[in-house]
């Protein structure tokens, strides 16, 4: 599991699941590949590739 963080670029197109600091499933963003991962409300939460 890659912890990627908010303005990231996706190594891959797919689903990131935002992840809170407790590794609670907050919300789900779909990125393309090459593009960087969007803002999250707090600077503690991370995206993981979702499968």
């Amino acid at each position: 599991m890659q912890k990627l963080n908010p303005g990231d670029i996706a190594p891959t197109t797919g689903r990131y699941k935002v992840v809170d600091s407790h590794g609670n499933k907050l919300d789900v963003v779909e990125v393309q590949e090459g593009n960087r991962l969007p803002p999250t409300q707090s600077s503690e939460y991370y995206y993981v590739y979702e499968d």
